[in-house]
Protein backbone atom coordinates (compact mmCIF):
# COMPACT_ATOMS: atom_id res chain seq x y z
CA UNK A 1 0.00 0.00 0.00
CA UNK A 2 1.28 3.54 -1.54
CA UNK A 3 -0.14 6.30 0.92
CA UNK A 4 0.98 8.80 -1.87
CA UNK A 5 -2.03 7.49 -3.92
CA UNK A 6 -4.38 8.97 -1.35
CA UNK A 7 -2.79 12.21 -0.19
CA UNK A 8 -5.19 13.97 -2.66
CA UNK A 9 -8.25 13.16 -0.61
CA UNK A 10 -6.70 13.57 2.67
CA UNK A 11 -8.19 16.57 3.84
CA UNK A 12 -10.00 18.97 6.92
CA UNK A 13 -13.26 17.92 5.40
CA UNK A 14 -12.70 14.27 4.94
CA UNK A 15 -10.32 13.31 8.43
CA UNK A 16 -12.20 12.95 11.53
CA UNK A 17 -9.34 11.92 13.47
CA UNK A 18 -5.53 10.49 13.67
CA UNK A 19 -5.02 9.77 9.82
CA UNK A 20 -7.28 6.39 9.03
CA UNK A 21 -5.17 5.99 5.74
CA UNK A 22 -1.81 5.45 8.07
CA UNK A 23 -3.84 2.96 10.42
CA UNK A 24 -4.98 0.88 7.59
CA UNK A 25 -1.62 0.42 5.94
CA UNK A 26 -0.51 -1.00 8.99
CA UNK A 27 -3.33 -3.32 9.28
CA UNK A 28 -3.37 -4.13 5.57
CA UNK A 29 0.86 -4.80 5.85
CA UNK A 30 0.43 -6.43 9.37
CA UNK A 31 -2.27 -8.72 8.05
CA UNK A 32 -2.06 -9.11 4.36
CA UNK A 33 -5.79 -10.31 3.21
CA UNK A 34 -7.26 -11.72 -0.84
CA UNK A 35 -10.42 -10.79 -1.90
CA UNK A 36 -11.98 -10.96 -5.18
CA UNK A 37 -14.03 -8.40 -6.45
CA UNK A 38 -17.49 -10.67 -5.45
CA UNK A 39 -16.20 -10.26 -1.84
CA UNK A 40 -18.33 -7.87 0.45
CA UNK A 41 -16.52 -6.12 3.46
CA UNK A 42 -18.70 -3.73 5.96
CA UNK A 43 -16.78 -0.60 6.84
CA UNK A 44 -18.51 0.13 10.04
CA UNK A 45 -18.36 3.61 11.14
CA UNK A 46 -16.96 4.91 7.89
CA UNK A 47 -17.53 8.23 8.63
CA UNK A 48 -16.79 10.40 5.59
CA UNK A 49 -15.98 7.36 3.93
CA UNK A 50 -12.05 7.60 3.38
CA UNK A 51 -11.19 4.36 5.04
CA UNK A 52 -14.02 3.11 2.55
CA UNK A 53 -12.04 4.45 -0.19
CA UNK A 54 -8.77 2.82 0.72
CA UNK A 55 -10.44 -0.39 1.70
CA UNK A 56 -12.18 -0.36 -1.80
CA UNK A 57 -9.08 0.40 -4.04
CA UNK A 58 -6.63 -1.87 -1.88
CA UNK A 59 -8.45 -5.10 -2.06
CA UNK A 60 -10.75 -4.44 -5.41
CA UNK A 61 -14.07 -5.60 -3.25
CA UNK A 62 -17.24 -4.54 -2.89
CA UNK A 63 -17.39 -2.30 0.18
CA UNK A 64 -20.87 -1.26 2.31
CA UNK A 65 -19.61 2.21 4.11
CA UNK A 66 -22.00 2.47 6.97
CA UNK A 67 -22.19 5.50 9.38
CA UNK A 68 -24.50 6.64 11.72
CA UNK A 69 -24.01 10.33 11.70
CA UNK A 70 -22.83 11.01 8.27
CA UNK A 71 -26.10 10.52 5.79
CA UNK A 72 -26.00 8.52 2.79
CA UNK A 73 -26.59 11.17 0.51
CA UNK A 74 -23.02 12.87 1.48
CA UNK A 75 -21.40 9.77 1.10
CA UNK A 76 -23.26 8.77 -2.11
CA UNK A 77 -22.10 12.51 -3.46
CA UNK A 78 -18.70 11.79 -2.39
CA UNK A 79 -18.02 8.61 -3.55
CA UNK A 80 -19.86 9.92 -7.36
CA UNK A 81 -17.34 12.48 -6.96
CA UNK A 82 -14.07 9.84 -6.17
CA UNK A 83 -15.05 7.84 -9.00
CA UNK A 84 -15.74 4.74 -6.42
CA UNK A 85 -19.84 4.35 -6.25
CA UNK A 86 -21.16 1.39 -7.24
CA UNK A 87 -17.84 -0.47 -5.74
CA UNK A 88 -18.97 1.32 -2.31
CA UNK A 89 -22.10 1.98 -0.85
CA UNK A 90 -22.96 3.71 1.67
CA UNK A 91 -25.73 2.79 4.39
CA UNK A 92 -26.77 4.60 7.55
CA UNK A 93 -27.13 2.27 10.66
CA UNK A 94 -26.62 2.11 13.99
CA UNK A 95 -24.19 -0.66 14.92
CA UNK A 96 -26.27 -2.20 17.70
CA UNK A 97 -29.03 -2.58 15.07
CA UNK A 98 -27.66 -4.23 11.59
CA UNK A 99 -29.88 -4.99 9.07
CA UNK A 100 -28.17 -6.46 6.92
CA UNK A 101 -27.87 -10.37 5.54
CA UNK A 102 -26.93 -12.91 7.82
CA UNK A 103 -23.15 -14.18 6.57
CA UNK A 104 -22.79 -11.81 4.17
CA UNK A 105 -19.22 -10.13 5.32
CA UNK A 106 -15.93 -11.74 4.31
CA UNK A 107 -14.44 -9.14 6.16
CA UNK A 108 -15.50 -6.02 8.35
CA UNK A 109 -13.08 -3.29 9.41
CA UNK A 110 -13.53 -0.84 11.79
CA UNK A 111 -11.70 2.42 12.05
CA UNK A 112 -11.49 5.23 15.52
CA UNK A 113 -15.13 3.90 16.43
CA UNK A 114 -15.47 0.34 17.69
CA UNK A 115 -15.02 1.75 21.03
CA UNK A 116 -17.81 4.17 21.06
CA UNK A 117 -20.76 0.89 20.73
CA UNK A 118 -18.71 -2.44 21.70
CA UNK A 119 -17.37 -1.91 24.99
CA UNK A 120 -19.31 -4.48 26.65
CA UNK A 121 -19.37 -8.31 26.83
CA UNK A 122 -21.00 -10.27 24.13
CA UNK A 123 -21.30 -7.27 21.57
CA UNK A 124 -18.91 -8.98 19.35
CA UNK A 125 -20.59 -12.47 19.11
CA UNK A 126 -24.30 -10.94 19.22
CA UNK A 127 -23.90 -7.77 17.05
CA UNK A 128 -20.83 -8.80 14.78
CA UNK A 129 -20.59 -12.68 14.55
CA UNK A 130 -23.92 -13.52 12.54
CA UNK A 131 -23.42 -11.28 9.73
CA UNK A 132 -20.05 -13.09 8.73
CA UNK A 133 -18.71 -15.63 6.92
CA UNK A 134 -17.09 -18.43 7.72
CA UNK A 135 -13.66 -18.11 7.11
CA UNK A 136 -14.35 -14.11 7.40
CA UNK A 137 -11.70 -11.87 8.70
CA UNK A 138 -11.99 -8.84 11.19
CA UNK A 139 -9.62 -6.03 11.73
CA UNK A 140 -10.20 -3.01 14.15
CA UNK A 141 -8.36 -0.31 15.26
CA UNK A 142 -9.20 1.91 17.65
CA UNK A 143 -7.92 4.59 20.52
CA UNK A 144 -7.02 3.14 24.01
CA UNK A 145 -4.98 2.90 26.73
CA UNK A 146 -1.25 1.59 27.42
CA UNK A 147 -2.18 -0.01 29.98
CA UNK A 148 -5.24 -0.29 32.40
CA UNK A 149 -4.95 2.95 34.99
CA UNK A 150 -7.26 2.74 37.97
CA UNK A 151 -7.68 6.15 37.49
CA UNK A 152 -8.38 6.63 33.90
CA UNK A 153 -11.48 8.78 34.20
CA UNK A 154 -9.31 11.67 36.18
CA UNK A 155 -6.14 10.82 33.96
CA UNK A 156 -8.07 11.49 30.88
CA UNK A 157 -11.22 13.80 31.50
CA UNK A 158 -9.78 17.19 30.92
CA UNK A 159 -9.36 15.66 27.11
CA UNK A 160 -12.60 13.14 26.83
CA UNK A 161 -14.80 14.22 29.63
CA UNK A 162 -17.18 12.04 29.94
CA UNK A 163 -16.13 9.76 27.15
CA UNK A 164 -12.54 8.56 29.50
CA UNK A 165 -14.13 5.55 29.84
CA UNK A 166 -14.75 4.12 27.12
CA UNK A 167 -10.81 3.73 26.28
CA UNK A 168 -9.33 0.39 27.54
CA UNK A 169 -6.07 -1.39 26.65
CA UNK A 170 -5.09 -4.22 24.29
CA UNK A 171 -5.75 -6.82 27.04
CA UNK A 172 -8.79 -5.58 28.04
CA UNK A 173 -10.11 -5.34 24.30
CA UNK A 174 -8.98 -9.09 24.06
CA UNK A 175 -11.40 -9.95 27.21
CA UNK A 176 -14.59 -8.07 25.82
CA UNK A 177 -14.13 -9.74 22.35
CA UNK A 178 -14.19 -12.90 24.39
CA UNK A 179 -14.08 -16.53 22.56
CA UNK A 180 -16.58 -18.17 20.69
CA UNK A 181 -16.64 -21.86 18.84
CA UNK A 182 -16.34 -19.30 15.27
CA UNK A 183 -12.75 -17.43 17.02
CA UNK A 184 -10.04 -19.02 14.99
CA UNK A 185 -7.29 -16.35 15.97
CA UNK A 186 -7.99 -13.69 17.71
CA UNK A 187 -4.24 -10.91 18.60
CA UNK A 188 -4.80 -7.61 19.82
CA UNK A 189 -1.66 -4.95 20.00
CA UNK A 190 -0.55 -1.97 20.31
CA UNK A 191 0.26 -0.51 17.24
CA UNK A 192 2.96 1.08 15.70
CA UNK A 193 1.51 3.79 13.40
CA UNK A 194 0.82 6.04 17.01
CA UNK A 195 2.72 9.29 15.88
CA UNK A 196 2.74 9.37 12.17
CA UNK A 197 -1.28 9.13 12.20
CA UNK A 198 -1.60 12.11 15.12
CA UNK A 199 0.57 13.97 13.23
CA UNK A 200 -1.24 13.79 9.97
CA UNK A 201 -4.45 14.85 11.85
CA UNK A 202 -2.46 17.94 13.17
CA UNK A 203 -1.00 18.62 9.65
CA UNK A 204 -5.33 19.11 8.63
CA UNK A 205 -5.60 22.30 11.04
CA UNK A 206 -8.70 21.87 11.46
CA UNK A 207 -10.51 22.84 15.06
CA UNK A 208 -10.72 19.47 16.00
CA UNK A 209 -7.60 18.47 15.48
CA UNK A 210 -6.27 21.76 17.21
CA UNK A 211 -8.41 21.27 19.94
CA UNK A 212 -6.75 17.64 20.40
CA UNK A 213 -3.50 19.18 19.76
CA UNK A 214 -3.54 21.15 23.39
CA UNK A 215 -3.68 17.73 25.10
CA UNK A 216 -1.20 15.64 22.17
CA UNK A 217 1.89 15.89 24.64
CA UNK A 218 0.34 15.96 28.09
CA UNK A 219 -1.97 13.44 27.86
CA UNK A 220 -2.67 11.44 24.34
CA UNK A 221 0.86 10.52 23.81
CA UNK A 222 2.03 9.97 27.58
CA UNK A 223 -0.95 7.73 28.26
CA UNK A 224 -2.74 6.11 24.88
CA UNK A 225 -2.20 4.06 21.95
CA UNK A 226 -4.17 2.62 19.38
CA UNK A 227 -4.95 -0.36 19.86
CA UNK A 228 -5.42 -3.33 16.77
CA UNK A 229 -7.79 -6.80 16.72
CA UNK A 230 -7.35 -9.22 14.46
CA UNK A 231 -9.75 -11.84 14.63
CA UNK A 232 -9.64 -14.73 12.16
CA UNK A 233 -12.55 -17.07 11.83
CA UNK A 234 -13.35 -20.69 11.47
Amino acid sequence: MDIKNYEKYISAETLMGPSCVRILEELFEKYPQKFSKDDIILDLSCGTGLSSLVIAKETGARVFANDLWIREEENKKRFSEWGIYGQVIPFCADANNLSFDKGQFKALISIDSYHYFAGKEGFFQEKILPFMKDGGVILIAIPGLKEEYSDKGNLLSDWLGDEAYMFKSAKCWEKLIGSHCRIKTLKTWEMGCFEKAWDEWFSVNNEYALGDLKYYETIIKPYTCFVGIYVKLK
